[in-house]
């Protein structure tokens, strides 16, 4: 990960937040600000973009109806069967 310097003004409240809570993770500030980041770019991620996994189209319109029965029948078994 290739890291770029950049600045972020706070308000004096925050600044004490972020610090505090940044002491009882155990982690640095920066750290902390860069997961802030990264939830807001993921809250803020409109649907239409890949989320990073391959796209899978079956043109089978039910497939997503049948999906448990599909990996039942391919021997990974399904969600149903995975939850205690």
């Amino acid at each position: 990960m290739s890291l770029k310097r950049t600045t972020v003004y706070l308000e004096d409240e925050d600044l004490r937040a972020l610090k505090n809570i940044a002491s009882l993770k155990g982690i640095s500030e920066a750290e902390l600000i860069r997961e802030g980041v990264r939830l807001a770019i993921a809250q803020n991620r409109t649907w239409d973009e890949p989320a990073g996994l391959p796209v899978f189209d079956s043109d089978d319109p039910s497939f997503a109806e049948n999906s448990d029965s599909l990996l039942r029948d391919s021997g990974f078994g399904s969600w149903d069967e995975r939850r205690p």
